[in-house]
């Protein structure tokens, strides 16, 4: 059928029809989920209706975003089925029953696309529909001489659908927990075409009996109709397997995974076994994981059902892993990747039965059945690590490069690095298999340096640019919007790297060094060229940090402001206690009586200093309200204006303690028992001072001066791949 873009629809598609429901649904979820509305599908209910002003921004949100995927869904569908559905106003209700109508139309036998009721002249609330009410009761209560007697009356009905979740008599004796009936049915009454029946949820009987763990049931079923450990549930995403994993059913996961064929679970028969890797990973269940992917190292890198590689997802967990970590585990690999290799398989298993890693030797592991099933011998997450990184390093070098760099996930795996910031497994890389870097592109065709520019992580950036053969072809590289390496760091992308980063000042700050860092190290033609939208890097930065200018700018000036009160209170009482001295002036001489005393002259000096430095600051943070607020005074300029502040506040207020102290010492000399707690109840200021804005100036002249700016973090990075060049 020729692909046709109709008038009004949304995706380049057909209407929904009986024949095509599977491609609908497929290229209407990419639609939704490149608009960001998919979350609307997944979410099972709608938020509260609001109460109070705190949720009703949250439920307008959802209502606007609810709305146009309605809208979408209903646009693409024909007007015989549009008068059906007009009267649904929950999208994710609209979906479910779409899918529940069109999936399997061969099960359902008839078109209905209203709700079920709740009630009515041929309904019963229980079940659902009347004639079925007694076998429904027979069989929840366990009355095995009624369900005998009403299924032999009526034969059919064993694979009727006797409720309003369209369960069969099979699924309500799963969920009662009845096995002599479940074992009755199965073996006597039901085919093995009858086992495979799904309900309203795309579950079968099986699978309602994984989830609910009931490994006898199981068997039954499984005796009868071998062919029931391949069929999807779920909308056809879920085998029995990955169910049991999901619900996290051990030993039912051991026992599917015994009896599923593992020709299922290549790589050539779709995603069915990356999506087993990726649960297992996901239940800790990394026994498992390890067992299949060495059994068939390519499912490192196959995507599974939700479009996630099992190393990408392994790898995003690894952070506790560092550099040198991965590149010992390489040093120990490489030498089983040659014997693997070799035709010698003895050689191998006498090289595995050796091995010791960290005081481990692995040989039951490698040689123990498919989920390993000596206990003992189930290996550490680094070990398993390991293992993982041996089976995909010794797959990739059968790929070639347009498979490494667009059709398999070890992209997915190698961008997941970068974006985390997980510099162990980029080490690796670009140590043992840098000519990746070449022809690894994600989903905007941009290389991993831009990767790295994008999500804000200099020491990869440090790392991918130290690389003489890769730079200028990545630098010069653009993407599939037209933007090059500089458009890319002018970029402030929705879910920012720069959330742990305290204060929307130091944010921009980031951006701007970022920005500048990367325009000195490109060539300064970049700066001038413009994207398919017709915008320059200079313009791109402008529009896209236009909101986080105004944040830095309300941040700035609400700390000035308070720390000018704070200032000027400071500098007021510091002017009145020098003319106000303690023990009071002498009425011949005017002087002060303590004149002479080293105490009095401390606390001269130290109102002074106070007094001075209050002022200091009251005019910094004074001139920092009155400063221009564009990007590049985000660099230096503004935070050295508020480095000069704090300090200058926070001394004043040191002094101001000390003249304080002082002064109490000098009237009161010879009380001990008094002056110790004062003076200690002087610190107490201090105390707080230091542990609300003391971090916040640190942070600041680490990231104005310091370790924590743009150019000391790439060189870093810089000094990492000297070692490899």
């Amino acid at each position: 059928m020729a692909t046709t873009i109709l008038p009004g629809t949304v995706v380049p598609e057909v209407l929904l029809g009986k024949e095509n429901y599977e491609n609908w649904s497929a290229c209407i979820k990419n639609y939704l989920l490149a608009q960001d509305l998919w979350d609307i599908i997944e979410t099972s209910l709608e938020p509260a209706k609001p109460e109070d002003d705190d949720h009703e921004v949250e439920f307008k949100a959802w209502r606007k975003k609810n709305a146009a995927t309605l809208h979408a869904i209903q646009i693409s569908c024909g007007m015989n089925i549009l008068s059906e559905i007009k009267g649904i106003s929950s999208a994710k209700i609209l979906w479910d029953t779409l899918a529940k109508t069109y999936e399997h139309p061969a099960q359902e036998g008839r078109v209905n696309l209203r709700l079920p009721a709740a009630g009515g002249d041929n309904m019963n609330s229980t079940t659902g529909f009347s004639e079925y009410a007694k076998l429904y009761e027979a069989v929840r209560n366990g009355d095995w001489e009624v369900a005998n007697e009403f299924i032999t009356q009526h034969p059919d009905s064993v694979r009727a659908k006797i409720t309003h979740l369209g369960q069969t008599v099979l699924h309500v004796a799963v969920l009662a927990r009845c096995e002599d009936i479940v074992e009755w049915l199965v073996e006597e009454k039901m085919s093995k075409e009858d086992l495979e029946i799904r309900d309203n949820e795309g579950l079968t009987a099986l699978a309602q009996t994984i989830i609910c763990g009931h490994q006898r049931m199981v068997e039954y079923m499984i005796r009868k109709n071998p062919e029931l450990v391949t069929v999807g549930n779920n909308r056809g995403l879920d085998t029995p397997i990955v169910l049991a994993l999901r619900h996290g059913q051990r030993e039912l996961a051991d026992y599917l995974y015994d009896i599923t064929p593992f020709e299922e679970l290549q790589p050539e028969r779709g995603p069915r076994g990356a999506t087993v890797v990726t649960k297992a990973i996901h239940a800790a269940r990394y026994d498992l994981a390890t067992s299949l992917i060495r059994r068939c190292p390519r499912l490192a890198f196959t995507l599974d059902t939700d479009n996630i590689s099992p190393l990408s997802l392994f790898v995003g967990t690894t952070s506790l892993f560092g550099a040198e970590f991965l590149t010992a585990s390489w040093k120990h690999m490489n030498p089983m990747i040659k014997l693997v290799s070799s035709p010698r398989a003895d050689i191998f298993k006498y090289y595995l039965d050796n091995q010791n890693f960290e005081g481990q030797t692995h040989a039951g592991t490698i040689r123990s059945g498919p989920h390993g099933q000596d206990s003992n011998a189930i290996q550490s997450i680094q070990n398993q690590y390991r293992h993982l990184l041996f089976a995909m390093l010794d797959s990739m070098r059968t790929m070639n490069e347009y498979q490494i760099g667009i059709e398999s996930g070890l992209a997915q795996a190698i961008f997941t690095a970068v974006r985390a910031g997980i510099v162990g497994f980029v080490t690796l890389i670009v140590k043992e298999e840098r000519e990746l870097l070449y022809w690894v592109r994600d989903g905007k065709t941009r290389n991993v340096l831009m990767s790295a520019v994008q999500h804000r992580q200099a020491i990869i950036f440090g790392m991918i640019y130290g690389l003489r053969e890769t730079k200028a072809t990545l630098l010069s590289t653009r993407d599939n919007l037209g933007n090059n390496i500089l458009h890319v760091a002018g970029t402030l992308t929705e879910f920012s790297p720069l959330d742990h980063i305290t204060g929307a000042a130091l944010k921009m700050q980031t951006e701007v060094q970022w920005f500048k860092g990367v325009e000195s190290l490109c060539n300064p033609m970049y700066r001038n060229e413009r994207n398919f939208a017709g915008l320059t890097p200079e313009q791109v930065f402008t529009h896209t940090h236009k909101n986080l200018i105004e944040e830095g700018e309300r941040w700035t000036k609400d700390t000035a402001s308070s720390c000018t009160v704070v200032g000027a209170l400071i500098m007021t009482i510091m002017f009145a206690a020098a003319f106000t001295v303690p023990g009071g002036n002498n009425q011949d001489t005017g002087f002060p009586i303590f004149l002479n005393r080293k105490l009095f002259k401390i606390f001269i000096i130290a109102d002074s200093l106070s007094l001075f430095s209050s002022s200091t600051s009251v005019l910094i943070f004074l001139g920092i309200l009155t400063s221009r607020f564009e990007a590049e005074y985000f660099q230096k300029s503004l935070p050295t204006k508020m480095i000069m502040g704090l300090f200058t506040l926070f001394f004043s207020i040191a002094t101001m303690m000390i003249t304080f102290s002082s002064a109490i010492l000098i009237m009161l000399c010879g009380e001990s028992w008094i002056l110790i707690p004062l003076v200690g109840l002087a610190s107490v200021p201090i105390s707080f001072y230091v542990s609300m804005h003391f971090g916040l100036l640190v942070d600041m002249f680490r990231s104005t001066y310091g370790s924590g700016t743009f150019h000391q973090k790439m060189e870093l990075g810089l000094k990492k791949v000297s070692h490899y060049e």
